[in-house]
Protein backbone atom coordinates (compact mmCIF):
# COMPACT_ATOMS: atom_id res chain seq x y z
CA UNK A 1 0.00 0.00 0.00
CA UNK A 2 1.36 3.41 -0.98
CA UNK A 3 2.21 5.83 1.79
CA UNK A 4 0.70 9.31 1.76
CA UNK A 5 2.93 12.38 2.02
CA UNK A 6 1.94 16.01 2.54
CA UNK A 7 4.49 18.71 1.72
CA UNK A 8 3.86 21.97 3.62
CA UNK A 9 5.82 24.72 1.90
CA UNK A 10 6.58 28.14 3.36
CA UNK A 11 6.82 30.37 0.26
CA UNK A 12 8.70 33.07 2.21
CA UNK A 13 11.55 30.85 3.42
CA UNK A 14 14.27 30.59 0.79
CA UNK A 15 12.42 32.96 -1.53
CA UNK A 16 12.42 31.61 -5.08
CA UNK A 17 13.01 28.02 -3.99
CA UNK A 18 9.36 26.98 -3.82
CA UNK A 19 9.01 26.24 -7.55
CA UNK A 20 12.36 24.47 -7.47
CA UNK A 21 11.07 22.31 -4.62
CA UNK A 22 8.00 21.30 -6.64
CA UNK A 23 10.19 20.30 -9.59
CA UNK A 24 12.57 18.37 -7.34
CA UNK A 25 9.67 16.51 -5.71
CA UNK A 26 8.41 15.39 -9.13
CA UNK A 27 11.91 14.34 -10.17
CA UNK A 28 13.29 12.66 -7.04
CA UNK A 29 10.37 11.38 -4.94
CA UNK A 30 9.82 7.63 -5.37
CA UNK A 31 6.23 7.62 -6.64
CA UNK A 32 6.17 3.82 -6.60
CA UNK A 33 6.17 4.13 -2.79
CA UNK A 34 4.39 7.42 -2.19
CA UNK A 35 1.43 9.51 -3.28
CA UNK A 36 1.76 13.16 -2.36
CA UNK A 37 0.02 16.49 -1.97
CA UNK A 38 1.44 20.01 -1.64
CA UNK A 39 0.04 22.87 0.43
CA UNK A 40 1.45 26.38 0.80
CA UNK A 41 1.24 28.40 4.00
CA UNK A 42 -0.47 31.77 3.67
CA UNK A 43 0.33 33.40 7.01
CA UNK A 44 2.10 32.92 10.33
CA UNK A 45 0.97 29.78 12.22
CA UNK A 46 -0.90 28.46 9.17
CA UNK A 47 1.41 25.42 9.13
CA UNK A 48 0.18 24.48 12.63
CA UNK A 49 -3.39 24.27 11.34
CA UNK A 50 -2.39 22.31 8.24
CA UNK A 51 -0.22 19.81 10.12
CA UNK A 52 -2.82 19.33 12.88
CA UNK A 53 -5.42 18.43 10.25
CA UNK A 54 -2.90 16.15 8.50
CA UNK A 55 -1.84 14.26 11.65
CA UNK A 56 -2.77 10.55 11.51
CA UNK A 57 -4.18 11.03 7.98
CA UNK A 58 -0.82 11.25 6.20
CA UNK A 59 2.05 8.87 6.90
CA UNK A 60 4.62 11.62 6.44
CA UNK A 61 4.28 15.41 6.73
CA UNK A 62 7.17 17.38 5.27
CA UNK A 63 8.14 20.83 6.54
CA UNK A 64 9.68 22.81 3.68
CA UNK A 65 11.19 25.94 5.20
CA UNK A 66 13.37 27.17 8.04
CA UNK A 67 13.36 26.59 11.78
CA UNK A 68 10.12 28.51 12.30
CA UNK A 69 8.31 26.40 9.70
CA UNK A 70 9.67 23.19 11.23
CA UNK A 71 8.46 24.32 14.66
CA UNK A 72 4.94 24.99 13.36
CA UNK A 73 4.66 21.65 11.56
CA UNK A 74 5.97 19.80 14.62
CA UNK A 75 3.29 21.34 16.82
CA UNK A 76 0.60 19.60 14.80
CA UNK A 77 2.36 16.21 14.77
CA UNK A 78 3.40 15.75 18.41
CA UNK A 79 2.02 12.50 19.86
CA UNK A 80 0.58 11.44 16.50
CA UNK A 81 1.41 8.45 14.28
CA UNK A 82 2.56 10.68 11.42
CA UNK A 83 6.27 11.23 10.84
CA UNK A 84 7.93 14.60 10.31
CA UNK A 85 10.33 15.04 7.40
CA UNK A 86 12.30 18.20 6.65
CA UNK A 87 13.44 19.87 3.45
CA UNK A 88 15.51 22.73 4.90
CA UNK A 89 15.34 26.02 3.00
CA UNK A 90 15.98 28.46 5.85
CA UNK A 91 19.17 30.15 7.00
CA UNK A 92 19.86 28.40 10.32
CA UNK A 93 18.25 24.96 9.83
CA UNK A 94 19.14 23.93 13.38
CA UNK A 95 17.09 20.72 13.69
CA UNK A 96 17.91 19.59 10.15
CA UNK A 97 21.64 20.00 10.79
CA UNK A 98 21.41 18.16 14.11
CA UNK A 99 19.58 15.23 12.49
CA UNK A 100 22.09 15.16 9.59
CA UNK A 101 19.37 15.95 7.06
CA UNK A 102 20.97 17.12 3.79
CA UNK A 103 20.68 20.83 3.01
CA UNK A 104 20.36 20.11 -0.73
CA UNK A 105 16.75 19.67 -1.79
CA UNK A 106 17.28 16.58 -3.95
CA UNK A 107 19.30 14.81 -1.24
CA UNK A 108 16.67 15.64 1.40
CA UNK A 109 13.99 14.09 -0.83
CA UNK A 110 16.12 10.99 -1.37
CA UNK A 111 16.33 10.69 2.43
CA UNK A 112 12.52 10.65 2.55
CA UNK A 113 12.58 7.77 0.05
CA UNK A 114 14.70 5.76 2.51
CA UNK A 115 12.14 6.40 5.30
CA UNK A 116 14.31 5.76 8.35
CA UNK A 117 12.09 6.83 11.27
CA UNK A 118 13.18 7.49 14.86
CA UNK A 119 11.33 8.87 17.86
CA UNK A 120 12.65 12.07 19.42
CA UNK A 121 11.72 14.25 22.38
CA UNK A 122 9.93 17.57 22.14
CA UNK A 123 9.42 20.16 24.87
CA UNK A 124 7.13 22.97 25.91
CA UNK A 125 7.54 26.37 27.51
CA UNK A 126 4.30 27.59 29.13
CA UNK A 127 2.43 25.12 26.88
CA UNK A 128 4.13 26.47 23.71
CA UNK A 129 5.73 23.45 22.04
CA UNK A 130 9.26 23.44 20.65
CA UNK A 131 11.61 20.82 19.28
CA UNK A 132 15.08 22.36 19.09
CA UNK A 133 16.14 25.23 21.39
CA UNK A 134 14.21 27.88 23.33
CA UNK A 135 15.69 30.58 25.50
CA UNK A 136 15.52 33.82 27.45
CA UNK A 137 17.95 36.68 27.86
CA UNK A 138 20.18 38.27 25.24
CA UNK A 139 19.38 35.98 22.29
CA UNK A 140 15.65 36.39 22.95
CA UNK A 141 16.16 40.17 23.11
CA UNK A 142 17.90 40.09 19.72
CA UNK A 143 15.20 37.81 18.25
CA UNK A 144 12.49 40.32 19.18
CA UNK A 145 14.36 43.16 17.44
CA UNK A 146 15.23 40.97 14.44
CA UNK A 147 11.56 40.01 13.95
CA UNK A 148 10.73 43.66 13.15
CA UNK A 149 13.96 44.52 11.34
CA UNK A 150 12.80 43.99 7.77
CA UNK A 151 15.89 42.17 6.51
CA UNK A 152 16.46 38.43 7.01
CA UNK A 153 19.50 36.20 7.09
CA UNK A 154 22.53 35.80 9.37
CA UNK A 155 24.25 39.13 8.58
CA UNK A 156 21.41 41.41 9.80
CA UNK A 157 21.11 39.20 12.91
CA UNK A 158 24.83 39.56 13.66
CA UNK A 159 24.58 43.33 13.08
CA UNK A 160 21.75 43.64 15.63
CA UNK A 161 23.59 41.45 18.14
CA UNK A 162 26.75 43.57 17.81
CA UNK A 163 24.77 46.79 18.32
CA UNK A 164 22.79 45.48 21.31
CA UNK A 165 25.61 43.66 23.11
CA UNK A 166 27.23 46.73 24.76
CA UNK A 167 23.84 47.94 26.01
CA UNK A 168 22.47 44.65 27.34
CA UNK A 169 22.73 43.84 31.05
CA UNK A 170 22.64 40.37 32.61
CA UNK A 171 19.43 39.59 34.51
CA UNK A 172 18.89 37.85 37.85
CA UNK A 173 16.68 34.75 37.77
CA UNK A 174 15.41 32.14 40.19
CA UNK A 175 15.95 28.80 38.48
CA UNK A 176 14.28 25.60 39.70
CA UNK A 177 15.32 22.34 38.01
CA UNK A 178 13.43 19.22 39.08
CA UNK A 179 12.64 20.86 42.41
CA UNK A 180 16.13 22.21 43.21
CA UNK A 181 16.35 26.03 43.18
CA UNK A 182 19.28 28.40 42.65
CA UNK A 183 19.66 32.10 41.89
CA UNK A 184 21.80 33.12 38.95
CA UNK A 185 22.68 36.34 37.16
CA UNK A 186 22.66 35.28 33.53
CA UNK A 187 23.42 36.85 30.16
CA UNK A 188 21.15 34.23 28.62
CA UNK A 189 19.54 30.91 29.51
CA UNK A 190 18.91 28.33 26.79
CA UNK A 191 16.73 25.24 27.00
CA UNK A 192 18.41 22.83 24.61
CA UNK A 193 16.57 19.76 23.35
CA UNK A 194 19.19 19.39 20.61
CA UNK A 195 22.73 20.70 20.65
CA UNK A 196 22.65 23.71 18.33
CA UNK A 197 20.81 26.90 17.43
CA UNK A 198 21.52 26.47 13.72
CA UNK A 199 24.41 27.28 11.37
CA UNK A 200 26.40 24.77 13.49
CA UNK A 201 26.43 27.12 16.51
CA UNK A 202 26.51 24.61 19.39
CA UNK A 203 25.01 25.99 22.60
CA UNK A 204 25.14 22.57 24.33
CA UNK A 205 27.40 20.16 22.43
CA UNK A 206 26.45 17.10 24.52
CA UNK A 207 22.66 17.59 24.35
CA UNK A 208 20.74 14.58 23.04
CA UNK A 209 17.33 14.87 21.43
CA UNK A 210 16.18 11.44 22.56
CA UNK A 211 17.41 11.23 26.19
CA UNK A 212 14.27 12.53 27.94
CA UNK A 213 16.14 15.56 29.30
CA UNK A 214 16.51 19.29 28.62
CA UNK A 215 19.95 20.86 28.88
CA UNK A 216 19.54 24.10 30.84
CA UNK A 217 22.41 26.29 29.64
CA UNK A 218 23.11 29.21 31.99
CA UNK A 219 25.51 31.60 30.27
CA UNK A 220 26.91 34.07 32.76
CA UNK A 221 28.08 37.62 32.15
CA UNK A 222 31.50 37.88 30.52
CA UNK A 223 33.96 40.65 29.57
CA UNK A 224 33.60 41.98 26.03
CA UNK A 225 37.24 41.06 25.31
CA UNK A 226 36.24 37.39 25.68
CA UNK A 227 33.71 37.63 22.83
CA UNK A 228 35.96 36.40 19.98
CA UNK A 229 37.19 33.38 21.95
CA UNK A 230 33.66 32.46 23.06
CA UNK A 231 32.42 32.77 19.47
CA UNK A 232 35.09 30.28 18.34
CA UNK A 233 34.09 27.91 21.17
CA UNK A 234 30.43 28.19 20.11
CA UNK A 235 31.20 26.92 16.61
CA UNK A 236 33.90 24.47 17.70
CA UNK A 237 31.57 22.57 20.09
CA UNK A 238 33.52 23.68 23.17
CA UNK A 239 31.25 26.31 24.73
CA UNK A 240 30.29 23.86 27.48
CA UNK A 241 33.94 23.99 28.62
CA UNK A 242 33.85 27.76 29.23
CA UNK A 243 33.96 29.01 32.83
CA UNK A 244 31.07 31.30 31.90
CA UNK A 245 28.77 28.38 31.02
CA UNK A 246 26.87 26.19 33.48
CA UNK A 247 24.80 23.31 32.09
CA UNK A 248 22.34 21.28 34.15
CA UNK A 249 20.09 18.55 32.75
CA UNK A 250 16.49 18.27 33.90
CA UNK A 251 12.94 17.26 33.06
CA UNK A 252 11.01 20.24 34.44
CA UNK A 253 12.33 23.77 34.87
CA UNK A 254 10.73 26.88 36.35
CA UNK A 255 12.26 30.33 35.85
CA UNK A 256 11.11 33.37 37.84
CA UNK A 257 12.07 36.99 37.12
CA UNK A 258 11.03 40.32 38.62
CA UNK A 259 9.71 41.53 35.24
CA UNK A 260 7.89 40.01 32.28
CA UNK A 261 10.07 37.53 30.41
CA UNK A 262 10.76 37.76 26.68
CA UNK A 263 11.81 34.52 25.06
CA UNK A 264 12.39 32.79 21.76
CA UNK A 265 11.05 29.38 20.77
CA UNK A 266 13.09 27.77 18.00
CA UNK A 267 14.17 31.31 17.13
CA UNK A 268 10.67 32.83 17.05
CA UNK A 269 10.06 35.67 19.57
CA UNK A 270 7.40 35.27 22.28
CA UNK A 271 6.51 37.10 25.50
CA UNK A 272 5.45 35.69 28.87
CA UNK A 273 4.71 36.87 32.39
CA UNK A 274 7.16 36.80 35.30
CA UNK A 275 7.37 32.99 35.42
CA UNK A 276 7.94 30.32 32.79
CA UNK A 277 7.70 26.56 33.07
CA UNK A 278 9.64 24.29 30.71
CA UNK A 279 8.92 20.55 30.40
CA UNK A 280 10.28 17.71 28.30
CA UNK A 281 7.83 15.54 26.33
CA UNK A 282 9.75 12.28 25.89
CA UNK A 283 9.63 10.22 22.68
CA UNK A 284 6.74 12.30 21.34
CA UNK A 285 7.61 12.88 17.68
CA UNK A 286 8.36 10.51 14.80
CA UNK A 287 11.03 11.95 12.50
CA UNK A 288 12.63 10.80 9.26
CA UNK A 289 16.37 10.97 9.86
CA UNK A 290 19.67 10.12 8.28
CA UNK A 291 21.08 6.72 9.25
CA UNK A 292 24.21 8.60 10.33
CA UNK A 293 24.69 9.36 14.00
CA UNK A 294 22.81 12.42 15.32
CA UNK A 295 24.87 15.58 15.77
CA UNK A 296 27.80 14.36 13.67
CA UNK A 297 30.33 17.00 12.65
CA UNK A 298 30.03 18.31 9.06
CA UNK A 299 33.07 17.52 6.89
CA UNK A 300 34.45 21.06 7.02
CA UNK A 301 34.36 21.13 10.83
CA UNK A 302 36.33 17.87 10.83
CA UNK A 303 38.92 19.40 8.50
CA UNK A 304 39.35 22.42 10.75
CA UNK A 305 39.77 20.20 13.81
CA UNK A 306 42.32 18.02 12.02
CA UNK A 307 44.45 21.07 11.22
CA UNK A 308 44.81 21.88 14.92
CA UNK A 309 45.45 18.32 16.12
Amino acid sequence: MMKRILFIINPVSGVGKQKIVEKRIKKYLDTTKFSYEIKYTKEAKHAIKISTEAANKFDIVVAVGGDGSVNEVCKGLINSNSALAIIPTGSGNGLARYLNIPLKIDKAIELINQTTIKKIDTAEINNEKFVNVAGIGFDAHVSHIFANYGKRGPLPYVKIAAEEFPKYRAQKYKISIDGKSVYRKAFLISFANSSQFGNNAYISPEAKIDDGLIDVCIFKNFPIVESPRLAVMLFDKRLDKSKYMEIVKGREITITHENSIIAHIDGEPVSFGKEINVKIIPQSLNVIVSEKEFNKDPFYIKKIKNIFK
